[in-house]
């Protein structure tokens, strides 16, 4: 309005196309008014295509919606004339950068002259020193950044355009160098003015090099386009000296070179190698890790990939001028390298390196040599064997501190027991059970080992089963079973208790082992190992002393491997009763066995059910405070289960076999639906076989249920992550818990899983409608409406009251009309024709005409070509959300 109203009192008539004027025979006001009416007109259209986040809406009121739809339906339609008018506010800037004379805008004194004397319009207010002068040059500047602005615009649909953009922004850039500091009234943001002549180098290259500086940018897109790919290496390797380029481009860069090479362009493998590098080397610069990419390019090192390297590595560094921590961070880095080659060859090349020299000490150099040497494998043939573990002689005596720091160090039972005859022949006053804090052996196991009257043997049996113990903590398995061995050779003479210990830890030992390795694979266990662990299950010794981790081993071992007969039918009873793990075990077992059968027959779910109830329930006990006033505690963990809720989790983490863990997750799902202040269920398979209610609701602790179940599903996906019903599981936890974006990624992940992503249909069972239900009103409440209407289609019986108020959302956060392809039900796109017609939306209105064109959807059809053109629309739907979500 305003800029209406300054048209009308510089003499501009109503309805004269500003083309057809001629600026340079207008007064300077004039000519002005005109100007500053095209450029608002060009800055609105530019600005409009910015995308700009809505406000969030308060509570609905129907005269506020009325009035904002109001407002936005007057916003389109000024709009809607100013891009129309485009083209004509382009040429009358054009004409204007031809004036070579100052203009002038009207200010308050000028206009109140126009008010209060008319007859002095063609006097004063009109001729050349009325108003406030704008110089030429500052005119310019503006009207080229304009037009730059707009003609950048277009070149998202015109890529002539963008030519024409690069030279008003350089022309631009060019009149604020002239202008300098003299400007008054030229205001330019000049940091995003550098983003479009960034942006428009590399989408239009100069063929002249010499009149503008060329960026590392567009070095590098002019590079990627020509193929030059050499050069781009070159690029990164001086910017690893500069740091001019942002890491986020350098990795971008290297992504879209693999994708290259995957499509299977061989030739890109060297070169992703050689970027992947350069990038590795910045990161190590700048203190960020190695990669997981430069890793796998380094599995297999040849010569040629460390002399790349370490020229990389060189020309990276100015040694003079480099501050001490890209020193240090460079020199650690090589010496990782060097600790990670398994070739000397390779190590020799980078130690003799100069740049490893001048970064490295002597001292330093020659430990890392050493290190490599000693680890590299050589066979020594003057070993003798040891014909019996007591034939080692004790040599010279030595400081007693470098051997206690030798005791602490070792891991060879030999080397163990040379050293404590050392240390008690050079003292018998010390207990070398306690040097290290670190040996920690269980107490049900110390009392008997530290009951042992000679001191020697003692120290000895200790470190060997506190260093067993560790090994096997830390997946040392190998040593782990010399330790224990040893331990067994050396205590059978006169323990018979403590060589069934030994023998037990042994046990667990291959348990661990075969789990770890080939039984990871699916390979069964010898049919010896399987034998040991039932005799240890039966074993009836007196006075034993047992680890319970031993018998949980046992019983997830026997129910990974589906020995089910042994534990329902074979286990003794007074295992049963004694052991808790036994008794789990063989509820677990029987209800797997039961599973198949009818309801009536499945009396071990019951039990299975009330165990795992009263390990989830709390103790209630009263104290009295201070006050006299009573007041009630809840113990946490309960001692009415068989068994502490912290012991059942970790031996559910313990388990693999799909089965189990299916009826773990189905009965404490069931248990965290029971609550009564449940809002929305968690669904799982075998659901059914639990009872359905529990006697005393107030006892069981369902915060810590709600815990196990997140941990248990987390647990059981880290087993098998393509588990749709797991995923399921996964999805209904955060749909219960308000998180819906998540809920969305697990519930397309299940479905992408059985369905190969999506290329096939998928089952019915895994996306019910309830699954699908609550798909809609996560996107719902996420405010992406669209993905609503498209999934209620998913439905057995379409929801098109849902669907249709969905669509009448205006504040949608999804793509809205580009889902339109997706929708196969006419009567929903018929509602979308007519709801855009309503609101005059005639781009939309045309995109679900054209949708509901297509003649694959002609209700005429057969149904097969229905069904057809329903599952196609599906696959690519549910494709588009897992690229949104995953």
């Amino acid at each position: 309005m305003l800029l209406n109203e300054l048209l009308c009192v510089s003499k501009v008539p109503p309805g004269t196309k500003h083309v057809d004027v001629d600026l340079a025979a207008l007064p300077p006001t004039t000519a002005m008014a005109i100007l500053l009416y095209n450029r608002w007109a060009i800055r609105t259209i530019v600005q409009s295509s910015f995308p700009v986040k809505q406000a969030k809406p308060g509570p609905p009121q129907l005269n506020v919606m009325n009035q904002m739809q109001q407002e936005k339906e007057l916003t389109e339609n000024i709009l809607k004339v100013l891009r129309e008018q485009a083209a004509d506010s382009i040429l009358v800037l054009e004409a204007a950068l031809k004036l070579n004379k100052d203009l002038y805008v009207h200010t308050m004194r000028t206009l109140d002259l126009l008010a209060v004397e008319p007859g002095t319009v063609n006097g004063e207010t009109e001729n050349s020193t009325a108003g406030l002068k704008i110089r030429t040059e500052e005119m310019q500047c503006q009207v080229c950044y304009d037009l730059g602005a707009a003609y950048f615009q277009q070149g998202s649909t015109n890529s002539a355009a963008y030519e024409s953009a690069r030279e008003k922004f350089f022309r631009t850039k060019e009149l604020i160098a002239e202008i300098g500091s003299l400007s008054l009234h030229c205001t330019i943001d000049e940091k995003r003015l550098a983003g479009y002549c960034q942006a428009c180098d590399v989408l239009v290259p100069s063929s002249d090099t010499n009149s503008q500086q060329v960026t590392p940018y567009s070095q590098v897109h002019i590079c990627l386009r020509s193929g030059s790919y050499q050069e781009v290496v070159q690029i990164f390797i001086e910017d690893n000296v500069t740091f001019t380029l942002p890491v986020q481009f350098r990795q971008s860069v290297l992504r879209e070179l693999f994708q290259k090479a995957q499509q299977g362009n061989e030739a890109l493998d060297e070169i992703c190698f050689k970027i992947c590098s350069c990038n590795t080397v910045r990161d190590i610069l700048e203190g960020r890790t190695i990669s997981v990419q430069f890793n796998q390019l380094f599995l297999r090192p040849n010569k040629e990939k460390i002399d790349f390297l370490l020229e990389v590595c060189s020309r990276s560094i100015d040694i003079e001028k480099a501050s001490d921590s890209l020193k240090g961070n460079m020199a650690a880095f090589l010496k990782n390298v060097c600790l990670g080659l398994e070739d000397l060859q390779y190590v020799f090349m980078i130690s003799s390196h100069e740049l490893f020299i001048t970064l490295l000490k002597d001292e330093e150099r020659k430990l890392l040599v050493d290190q490599m040497r000693k680890r590299s494998p050589r066979v020594n043939l003057c070993i003798k064997p040891v014909t019996s573990f007591y034939d080692i002689p004790a040599s010279a005596s030595v400081n007693i501190g470098q051997l206690e720091h030798q005791l602490i160090l070792s891991v060879d039972p030999w080397r163990i027991r040379q050293i404590l005859i050392e240390l008690h022949g050079m003292t018998s006053e010390r207990q070398f059970w306690t040097v290290s804090n670190k040996w920690e052996v269980p107490s049900v196991y110390s009392t008997v080992i530290l009951g042992i009257k000679d001191n020697l043997t003692r120290d000895l049996v200790y470190i060997l089963m506190a260093k067993g113990l560790h090994c096997s903590t830390v997946k040392d398995f190998p040593h782990s079973k010399q330790l224990f061995t040893a331990g067994l050779e050396l205590v059978t003479e006169f323990s018979p208790k403590l060589r069934q210990v030994m023998l037990n830890e042994i046990l667990l030992l291959d348990i661990l082992t075969h789990e770890a390795g080939v039984g990871h694979s699916g390979e069964r266990p010898p049919s010896d190992l399987i034998s040991r662990v039932r005799g240890y299950l039966e074993m009836r010794l007196p006075d034993i002393p047992l680890r319970q981790v031993v018998a949980a081993e046992c019983v997830a071992f026997m129910l990974n491997w589906r020995e089910n007969e042994y534990l329902t039918l074979q286990v003794p009873a007074f295992l049963f009763q004694n052991n808790p793990y036994v008794k789990l075990g063989q509820l677990l077992a029987a209800t797997c066995k039961e599973l198949p059968g009818p309801k009536e027959s499945r009396r071990t779910a019951k039990d299975l059910w009330e165990v795992v109830v009263q390990i989830c329930s709390v103790s209630n006990q009263h104290k009295r405070g201070n006050d006299g006033r009573v007041s009630l505690i809840k113990q946490r963990e309960s001692t009415l289960g068989i068994m502490y809720r912290s012991e059942l989790l970790s031996f559910i983490k313990k388990l693999r076999e799909p089965l189990v863990l299916t009826i773990i997750l189905s009965l404490f799902v069931k248990l965290h639906n029971v609550r009564e202040d449940i809002v929305n269920d968690i669904t799982a398979e075998h659901i059914s076989i639990w009872p359905s209610s529990i006697p005393n609701l107030q006892s069981v602790d369902f915060e810590a249920v709600a815990i196990t179940v997140r941990e248990v599903v987390r647990y059981a996906l880290s087993v098998n992550p393509n588990s749709h019903a797991w995923l399921i599981i996964q999805a209904d936890i955060y749909f219960a818990t308000n998180q819906h974006s998540a809920a969305l990624h697990y519930y397309l992940q299940a479905g992408a899983v059985c369905s190969d992503f999506f290329n096939k249909a998928v089952p019915p069972d895994v996306y019910t409608d309830q699954v699908i239900k609550r798909m809609i009103k996560c996107c719902s409440l996420l405010n992406c409406h669209t993905q609503v209407a498209i999934l209620c289609q998913f439905l057995r019986e379409i929801d098109y009251k849902t669907a249709f108020k969905s669509l009448q959302e205006q504040n949608s956060h999804d793509a809205m009309d580009s889902y339109y392809d997706y929708i196969w039900d006419v009567t929903i796109l018929e509602y979308l024709t007519y709801l855009h017609h309503k609101r005059g939306e005639t781009d939309k209105r045309q995109i679900a005409i054209k949708a509901i064109g297509q003649t694959e959807l002609n209700a005429s059809n057969p149904e097969e070509v229905l069904q057809l053109a329903a599952q196609r629309r599906k696959k690519k739907f549910l494709q588009a959300m897992a690229k949104l979500y995953f």
